[in-house]
């Protein structure tokens, strides 16, 4: 049967219009789905952060520092640097730690964190309102961000530990609800608020891998609230503070000074910032510049563009770090991962909020942004065992000894890697 002129039209030509359309997509889910895409999520995401970072705390702290040190605009620069040089090792090590050892150290890191938080009560130091600083010879450390990533570790490995036992709620509560309950008390004792909202974002994040009833979230939401409201109302400053933050211009030269003059600083930085150095809020207007407020400071000199680039960088982390987390058999890789996760990202979100006027200021460093070394390190730390997470993947892991292989077979032939 021969086929007519008008059936001959209808046959499928080529697709070359269509192919360049997805090559894109293509080739992202290409990338995506190789086997050391975390690690190098992580690797290069963290790296931007701490390079953004020190180039902010350059910046933001250069007036500060001058002023109290004689002149010398580089001596907090220079001391983040040193806590930079401390950190990234101790990152190294932890990336290369077994798994063994980090379960077996963990209740010893946990009591640990609790012995530090008691003595902070009654030795520490007084700073802002808060007694959570704590004097180990010349250095000044703040226990409760070494407490973050104790408290992550020590209930991975209880959960990993009961993994087929989480069905029961018994199982889920002991010990760990109370454990960090306890070490919360701790540090609503030393009048930090803003760590304990962290420390009530980790547990929830932690219940909410293992599978807790909504009624356990209801209930916690609530006790956390409470003591969070109490906490807030026999503080007269917290409470100015609570009432004001949404519009800080009401209380302008008091209570929403800070706040108001980092909406100041946020908008005059526009699209693309005044540049690297040019703010004009950290010349005193903008307290805590270099710290908990320093991406007021960011937004200021790098603009919108900058201040999406670090969000963008967090939750380029998160999400490396959550292909790591479901793509896992071990259950404690699981659990340590997710919490810290909530960590870090829930302590993004609380310190943006704050600079935005979204949330009350309660004193909650940007992470790897801000200036300090007791925030610096454990995060460094943590950042460590994320990667070291992703370098154990069984594909990743296949990957980096073929990469390994193929380099000494180079070199014994004489080639170059």
């Amino acid at each position: 049967m021969s086929t007519t002129a008008d059936e001959t039209r209808i046959v499928p030509g080529p697709t070359r219009g269509r192919e360049p359309r997805f090559a894109g997509l293509a080739a992202a889910r290409e990338a995506l789905d190789k086997p050391l895409t975390s690690y190098y999520l992580l690797l290069g995401a963290s790296a931007l952060l701490l390079t953004i970072g020190l180039i902010m705390v350059l910046s933001a702290s250069s007036v500060y520092s001058f002023r109290l040190n004689d002149g010398d605009s580089y001596a907090v620069v220079r001391r983040q640097l040193m806590w930079l040089l401390i950190g990234l090792p101790a990152a190294f090590v932890a990336s290369r730690l077994p798994l063994g050892f980090l379960k077996r150290i963990s209740v010893w890191a946990y009591v640990g964190s609790l012995v530090l938080l008691f003595l902070t009560i009654f030795l520490g130091k007084e700073i802002n309102g808060n007694r959570n600083w704590l004097g180990v010879g010349p250095v000044a450390i703040q226990p409760a961000e070494i407490a973050k990533l104790a408290l992550i570790l020590w209930a991975a490995t209880v959960y990993a530990n009961k993994e087929r036992r989480l069905g029961n709620l018994h199982q889920l509560v002991v010990p760990v609800v109370p454990g960090m309950f306890l070490a919360t008390g701790l540090v609503v004792a030393g009048r930090d608020l803003g760590t304990a909202l962290v420390f009530g974002a980790i547990l929830m994040g932690m219940l909410w891998v293992v599978g807790a009833p909504m009624r356990f979230f209801v209930m916690t939401f609530g006790v956390v609230g409470t003591i969070a409201a109490g906490f807030a109302v026999t503080d007269g400053e917290r409470w100015s503070r609570l009432t004001t933050f949404m519009n800080p211009f009401e209380d302008y030269l008091d209570t929403g000074w800070q706040p108001a003059h980092g909406l100041y600083a946020l908008s005059s930085g526009g699209w693309f910032g005044e540049g690297i150095g040019a703010s004009q809020q950290k010349w005193g207007d903008l307290p805590e510049a270099h710290t908990d407020f320093i991406f007021a400071v960011l937004g200021e000199e790098l603009g919108l563009v900058g201040t999406l680039l670090v969000v963008g960088l967090f939750l380029t982390i998160a999400y490396a770090a959550m292909r790591v987390a479901l793509g896992t058999r071990d259950p404690f890789v699981r659990y340590a991962t997710f919490g810290i996760v909530v960590w870090l990202l829930g302590q993004m979100m609380i310190n943006v909020g704050m600079v935005l006027a979204l949330l009350p200021v309660i004193g909650v460093p940007l992470p790897l942004i801000s200036y300090g070394g007791s925030s610096l390190l454990p995060s460094l730390t943590a950042l460590g065992l994320l990667i070291g997470f992703a370098r154990r993947e069984p594909e990743a892991a296949k990957a980096l000894a073929a990469r390994r292989r193929s380099r000494s077979t180079g070199v014994s032939a004489g080639r170059l890697p």
